[in-house]
């Protein structure tokens, strides 16, 4: 009775989460192994795909005159940006986490970026950096300061990306904010009453107890960064030069680009799996690397 009983209960539950595999398998199991087989293949979307084996890996490595240029841009973007926006993130949680007058309202603000269209946004950004008629040069210019062609210089454009990417930090902000509001307020009195100070508490108390967030952070921020695709191709389509040309950027011009003339989903493709080979061992060294830091809680 208890065998057919508990046989019964896993049809049942096996019912239940049906939906979610058949899509799991429909929506990333077979894209991924597609996609995987047109990685050796030469293929422009329209007609059969023609096997050739590691030809596009070899190519990419060898002779593809972008490659190795649009990686180093992607791991000095990959440097700055990640840091960047944890910091930015956590200094805003921190801000918002104090009990003032009016913290709602600049909470939202903060947040707000992240529910506006970014296409909206980054076209918005576009004309803050018009070197003509762009906020940013006349602010420069009522400070007396020099002015920048920002987007059209191939040594400003990068960090000018990076000072879009830091705006719109609410989501990040908010992840820190949920995370110092879950550290117990027993602690921190302790710890006061001890006679640390706040700089003190912050590093030795909420820091590593918001570890967990932190990692979890971390590995959004390095995916995100690696991915990173609307930003450049709104403000500076890769350039000036290939200053700006992300790896993202680079696949999307290869696979769809010249879609009308001579499009290489296959070539593409070969290219999203490096990348997929790259972010994966990125966060498998930062795993190992920081498991053993990360406070788990009580227990751990």
């Amino acid at each position: 009775m208890n065998s057919s009983r508990r046989r019964r209960d896993a049809i049942l539950g096996y019912c239940f989460i049906s939906p979610a595999i058949l899509g799991l398998l429909l929506f990333v199991a077979y894209p991924m192994v597609t996609s995987l087989y047109h990685s050796f293949t030469r293929w422009n979307g329209l007609t059969p795909a023609t096997w050739v084996g590691l030809e596009n890996y070899r190519f990419l490595f060898t002779q593809d005159p972008t490659f190795w240029p649009s990686l180093k841009v992607t791991v000095l973007w990959v440097v700055i940006s990640v840091p960047a926006t944890l910091l930015a993130g956590l200094a805003l949680a921190v801000v918002v986490n104090r009990s003032i007058k009016g913290v709602k309202v600049f909470r939202t603000i903060f947040y707000l970026p992240v529910v506006l269209p970014a296409v909206a946004v980054l076209t918005l950004w576009k004309y803050i950096y018009d070197p003509t008629y762009g906020l940013a040069n006349q602010v420069l210019k009522f400070l007396h300061l020099p002015t920048s062609l920002w987007l059209g210089d191939a040594h400003v454009a990068l960090p000018a990306i990076l000072i879009v990417g830091v705006w719109s930090v609410g989501g990040t902000m908010m992840i820190f904010l949920a995370g110092l509001q879950a550290v117990p307020d027993e602690i921190q009195e302790a710890a006061k009453v001890d006679g640390a100070g706040a700089f003190r508490r912050f590093t030795r108390i909420t820091l590593p107890m918001i570890g967990p967030i932190m990692m979890l952070q971390l590995m959004l921020a390095l995916n995100g960064a690696f991915q990173t695709f609307n930003q450049v191709a709104i403000l500076t389509k890769g350039g000036p030069g290939h200053s700006t040309n992300l790896l993202m950027y680079k696949i999307y011009n290869d696979g769809f680009a010249d879609f009308i003339t001579s499009p290489q989903l296959g070539y593409a493709t070969a290219e999203v799996w490096v990348l997929f080979v790259i972010v994966m061992l990125v966060t498998v060294v930062m795993l190992r690397l920081t498991r053993h830091r990360v406070y788990q809680g009580e227990g751990s």
